[in-house]
């Protein structure tokens, strides 16, 4: 169907005659084959087209036509219809059909002479039509004519003027103007003659005796007659001979096979036409439904691949939420468990705290004031050293008035030592002395009056003491204030990796424990469930540390005195040390002892200023000079 157009290209129209030289080859040898069993023949060139038998004639014209066709056709096209239209001349002219030979008119034989000349169209002439009484009505109807005339198949009846004188009247019958018609005219003419009533029984009869009808062929004689009937028939027919009818349906015909010729060629070469866009139409449907079967097919198989993935998809989640569900069943056993162990630990643990808090209270009914005092003044120097430098001026003026409160108190002692020793020795003197003895009584006088001067001196000591320390109470409640307001600016203002910053006291470290236990956890998991492993290992133990009733404590006694330290043999401790070993053990123990120290009873993570460096709590001093230095560093950098 789709010729390449290299092969079209190859010779150009004026080759055609010598291009045919080798399909006709093809044609002679067989390689072409035209003729088929039964006698089909079919065209080689136009495999493929809806109509392939042919008979000799239709062949021929096919080739023939093709041959000699439009412009349209290619020259491939013509040289080979060429070729075949030579072979069914030359070597398959025996299988043309015997041609039809026209058939002769039906009357032609009968005529003597072609060249008598007739009426045309063929007309019947009636005379001796009488009016009589009975027929008066039905001679001057037609239809009393057609029927009585039927059997010669008239067209028409022409009634004519009645002749008055012998009331006999003229009736022309008009017969088809084909040979048919002229058939049957002759076999008109033919029965009259028959009944001896044709024209020349009627033209030798002067006065005809009977009423009987004379019929004949009208003629030229009968053309030329005067009256009536040569009237009607020199205005209405033509006189024409056989032979010239004859030849005039010759040409008629010649010229309709002519016509008829030309459009079956138009006709065959539209259809080729049309049958070569069919084909391409066809070729062209098959490949779209080729293509939309392949689409459909893709579809189809990728349909079935979304739904393989989906199900593999869903079975991945179901197997994933049952391990899942294992896994949640294995740690609510395992938390079973551990429920179980620590409300046996803690009636343990709830004993010996009982114990630790009966110890702590005989402790604390055997410590003195002066101790307490002890305690009190130690954490007010400490408290001093940490002042900034823009309250220099009050830790100098906080500082004089302890120093001052320091030697109250030694005067305070010195007085109360003095004091008690007038006293024994005012004592003495009542035991020893007479109250006769004038020098005895002078002189427990004047002790009497140096007491109540120490007394008076004691007392204004007191007061003063008791202001000092009101003020010393003031200058702590302020530095307190101060180092909150320090560290909420330093939690934005200070980098991880300064020397002094804010600590989170109680807070495991969420990087380190990554960096100890995600190399083990990756082992078990893919890198994303490792990452969330890490988390809620972290979490799990940050809660553990808030919990108040884990209190993986025990109270050991050192140096004389009763000192609480990390219980070793804690169970969740030792779980915790055999499975993600000493690093793990040591950040979650630091928490706790944090905890403990820095916020015992809300238990939860507080925020302290921090020396990083020597990894202690940092002072006042140091993180004002720190924060002055990183602010003159950063005023030069500007400048």
């Amino acid at each position: 169907m789709e010729n390449s157009s290299g092969e079209e290209s190859e010779f150009s129209d004026s080759e055609i005659a010598d291009y045919k030289d080798k399909p006709y080859q093809q044609l002679r040898d067989g390689t072409l084959k035209v003729k088929y069993p039964n006698g089909i023949l079919k065209c080689p060139f136009c495999a493929g087209k809806k109509k392939q038998n042919f008979k000799y004639k239709d062949l021929h014209q096919h080739a023939s036509g093709v041959s000699k066709g439009s412009s349209n056709r290619n020259a491939k096209q013509k040289a080979n219809h060429l070729a075949l239209t030579l072979y069914l001349e030359n070597e398959l002219a025996h299988e043309a059909e015997t041609p039809l030979k026209a058939a002769a008119p039906v009357a032609a034989a009968t005529v003597s002479d072609k060249k008598d000349l007739f009426c045309w169209p063929w007309t019947g002439i009636v005379v001796n039509v009488v009016k009589e009484p009975d027929t008066e009505d039905d001679i001057e109807n037609t239809g009393y004519w057609m029927n009585k005339f039927a059997k010669f198949k008239p067209e028409a009846i022409e009634l004519l003027a009645a002749d008055d004188a012998n009331q006999s009247a003229q009736v022309l019958v008009r017969f088809n103007n084909d040979w048919i018609g002229f058939k049957n005219a002759m076999v008109f003419e033919k029965y009259f003659e028959a009944s001896h009533h044709s024209k020349k029984e009627w033209s030798d009869a002067e006065s005809p005796k009977d009423s009987k009808i004379y019929a004949w062929l009208a003629r030229a004689n009968d053309f030329e007659l005067q009256g009536a009937i040569g009237d009607y028939l020199r205005a209405n027919r033509e006189l024409k001979t056989v032979a010239d009818l004859d030849q005039e349906a010759v040409q008629t015909r010649n010229k309709a096979v002519v016509m008829l010729a030309s459009e079956i060629d138009m006709r065959n070469e539209n259809i080729d036409d049309l049958q070569i866009k069919f084909n391409q139409k066809s070729m062209s449907l098959s490949r779209m439904i080729e293509e939309k079967d392949n689409l459909h097919q893709a579809f189809y198989e990728e349909t079935r691949k979304m739904q393989r993935l989906a199900r593999e998809h869903v079975k991945r989640v179901l197997d994933e939420q049952e391990m899942l569900n294992a896994e949640l069943e294995k740690r609510k056993k395992k938390l079973d468990a551990w429920s179980k162990e620590l409300n046996k630990r803690e009636a343990l643990t709830e004993r010996e705290k009982q114990k630790l808090d009966e110890e702590k209270q005989k402790n604390d009914m055997q410590n003195s004031s002066l101790h307490m005092a002890s305690i009190e003044q130690k954490k007010a120097d400490e408290s001093v050293l940490r002042l900034v430098e823009e309250q220099k001026r009050e830790k100098e003026e906080a500082l004089k008035k302890v120093l001052e409160l320091e030697r109250q108190l030694d005067a305070k002692q010195k007085l109360e030592m003095e004091i008690e020793e007038l006293k024994g020795k005012l004592q003495v003197m009542k035991h020893l002395g007479d109250e006769d003895d004038t020098a005895v009584q002078e002189q427990i006088k004047k002790m009497n009056d140096e007491l109540q001067a120490k007394m008076e001196e004691m007392d204004g000591v007191e007061e003063l003491n008791q202001t000092l320390v009101v003020k010393e109470r003031q200058s702590n409640d302020e530095l307190q204030e101060a180092r909150k307001e320090l560290i909420k600016g330093m939690q934005d203002m200070l980098g991880t990796r300064a020397n002094i910053g804010v600590k989170r006291m109680g807070d495991i470290d969420l990087s380190a424990i990554h960096e100890l236990t995600i190399k083990k956890l990756k082992e078990r998991y893919d890198a994303e469930e490792a990452q969330i492993k890490v988390t809620e290992l972290c979490s799990l133990w940050q809660d553990r540390l808030k919990n108040p009733d884990w209190h993986p404590m025990k109270v050991v006694a050192f140096d004389g005195a009763h000192k609480e330290v990390i219980d070793e043999n804690d169970q969740l401790l030792k779980d915790l040390k055999a499975e993600w070993g000493t690093g793990v053990y040591d950040l979650v123990v630091t928490a706790y002892k944090e905890m403990n120290e820095y916020n015992p009873s809300g238990r939860y993570v507080i925020s302290e200023l921090w020396n990083f460096k020597e990894n202690r709590k940092a002072t006042l001093k140091e993180v004002i000079s720190y924060i002055l230095k990183n602010v003159k560093s950063l005023k030069r950098k500007r400048g």
